[in-house]
C-alpha cells in the first residue's frame, strides 16, 4: 500500500470514522452529562448511550473528565459560531440592534437546551481544580470576543464608564446569568424580557446622542 492509499473501513475513510465516532461520543456525553449530571455518570453509561466499545472512548479521551471538557468546549464553540454568524449577517450598526441579535444567537444555541445549559452552567461546577481554570480560560474567550464587539460598536474614540474591560465583563456575566436562568425556568418567559434587560444595560454604557 502506497503512502497515497486511503485506508477504508465500513466505507469509510480511517480517519473519518475516527472523527464520527467521537463525535458519537460527545453526543452521548450531552445526553448523560445532560440529564444524568456529571457527577452520577460513568463511562459504562456513555459507551452504551453511544453504542460503541469502551476501548474505543479512550481512543480519544483519556477519562470522564476529559470528555466533560471535551463537550464543554464543543457547546461554547457552537454558541460563539452561532453569535459570530448572525452578527456577521446583519448590516446594524447600531447597539440596540446589534444586542439583539447577539443574545438571540446566544441564547437559542445554548439556552433552548437544557442539556446544554446545564452543562455549562451547573455541571461544568466544582468538578476539579483543572476543570475550574478550564470554565474560566472559555470565559476569558467570552470577555475578550465581548470587548471586541463593544470596541467595534461604541468605536474607538469613546470609551464606556469603568472602561471596556469591566463594560465587557459586566455584560457577559449579565448575560450568563439570564440566560441560565432563564434555560432552567419550568415555565420559561419571554425570550424578548432577557434581551431587553441587557439592550437596557448595553445602551446605558453607550455615548449619549450628540
Amino acid at each position: 500500500m502506497t503512502s497515497s492509499t486511503v485506508r477504508t473501513y465500513g466505507g469509510l475513510a480511517v480517519e473519518d470514522r475516527r472523527a464520527h465516532r467521537r463525535r458519537q461520543f460527545l453526543a452521548a456525553a450531552l445526553v448523560v452529562f445532560g440529564d444524568d449530571g456529571y457527577a452520577t455518570s460513568s463511562i459504562a453509561t456513555i459507551c452504551r448511550t453511544a453504542g460503541l466499545a469502551r476501548a474505543q472512548l479512550y481512543e480519544h479521551f483519556d477519562n470522564r473528565e476529559d470528555l466533560l471538557l471535551a463537550v464543554y468546549d464543543m457547546i461554547q464553540d457552537d454558541a460563539r459560531t452561532a453569535l459570530v454568524t448572525a452578527l456577521s449577517e446583519t448590516d446594524a450598526t447600531g447597539i440596540a440592534a446589534r444586542a439583539r441579535i447577539a443574545v438571540t444567537a446566544y441564547a437559542e444555541s445554548l439556552g433552548q437546551d437544557p442539556r446544554r445549559a446545564a452543562i455549562s452552567f451547573v455541571e461544568i461546577i466544582g468538578v476539579s481544580a483543572r476543570v475550574e481554570q478550564h470554565r474560566v480560560d472559555q470565559r476569558r474567550i467570552w470577555l475578550q470576543f465581548a470587548e471586541a464587539e463593544l470596541r467595534y460598536t461604541f468605536g474607538e474614540d469613546y470609551t464606556p464608564p469603568g472602561g471596556y474591560a469591566s463594560a465587557a465583563m459586566g455584560f457577559v456575566g449579565a448575560l450568563m446569568a439570564l440566560v441560565h436562568n432563564w434555560s432552567a425556568a419550568p415555565s420559561r418567559a419571554a425570550l424578548d424580557d432577557i434581551i431587553e434587560t441587557l439592550t437596557c444595560f448595553l445602551t446605558g454604557l453607550a455615548p449619549a446622542p450628540s
